[in-house]
């Protein structure tokens, strides 16, 4: 799944060629998707799209009339093309544009999302209870701290969920809690209090780190001009299960928690 730095990427990657464009149509070639595309999603067409901004992993395309929220999904991806590209398997949706450019998703599992609304977008039901940005000021070690208080949840599970802080998606807190020394099934109460700065710090750092490198590569994401990322080679946990630590050169253990793999050191991450 495209995780925050791969949305962050999109977004910068289509945002200069859609900016202040006016809306020509919308094509539709398969409304069910992890939601049914609402009818009303066409009210963008004839519209400017003023800005194009990103909270947590869903683009938002917003206009005078309303805004376009757009989310990856599993496979999900977002290119920007000549009008006259042949379409593809799984091109599900062209967003049309007066510089005769179309903004085109693609999503071989359907488990992405084109949905509109009209309402200020903080009372969308998807996005009026999130936590804060990992990149902002309000993510802290205040904040953190306060948010993790009484929980007994592991604590890798409690920085993947979306109501604590958004974005942190399964590869980024294999890799902030490695960095950080903490082993990510500690219960999110018992976390050394002097061990959460530094965590804060490297959330913050690996996620920047993702987004100027281009994104993870990942078999189903490219960004927006056909690039994929460069920064799975900088990993140092995910996806290494059984191989040596990079630091110490323990055997890497691979667990499933929260259905999601899990990749830690002994030695580096102790209990």
């Amino acid at each position: 799944m495209p995780e925050l730095p791969e949305v962050e990427v999109t977004r910068q990657g289509i945002s200069p060629h859609i900016i202040k464009q006016d809306v020509a149509n919308l094509i539709i070639r398969n409304h069910s998707l992890r939601w049914p595309i609402p009818d009303v999603a066409h009210n963008i067409v004839g519209q400017t799209i003023n800005s194009v901004h990103r909270r947590a992993k869903y683009l938002l395309l917003e206009t005078n009339a309303g805004i376009t929220i757009i989310h990856l999904g599993m496979s999900g991806s977002l290119r920007v093309l000549d009008e006259n590209t042949p379409v593809e398997k799984h091109d599900h949706v062209d967003l049309v544009l007066g510089n005769h450019k179309v903004l085109r998703f693609n999503d071989p599992r359907r488990f992405g999302a084109w949905l509109w609304y009209e309402l200020p977008i903080e009372t969308h039901p998807l996005l009026n209870k999130l936590g804060p940005e990992p990149l902002s000021d309000d993510f802290n070690v205040e904040q953190f701290s306060q948010a993790l208080e009484g929980k007994k949840k592991a604590i890798k599970l409690c920085l993947m969920d979306n109501h604590i802080v958004v974005g942190v998606g399964n590869i980024y807190a294999n890799e902030a809690l490695f960095t950080a020394g903490i082993h990510p099934k500690i219960p999110a109460n018992r976390v050394d209090v002097d061990k959460l700065p530094k965590l804060v710090e490297t959330v913050k750092l690996i996620l920047t780190n993702a987004i100027k490198q281009g994104g993870t590569t990942l078999k189903d994401f490219t960004n927006a001009d056909g690039k994929p990322g460069y920064f799975a080679q900088k990993l140092h946990v995910y996806g290494r299960g059984g191989q040596a630590c990079h630091e110490c050169g323990t055997v890497l253990h691979e667990i499933k928690l929260g259905q999601r793999t899990t990749v830690f050191c002994d030695h580096c991450q102790p209990v």
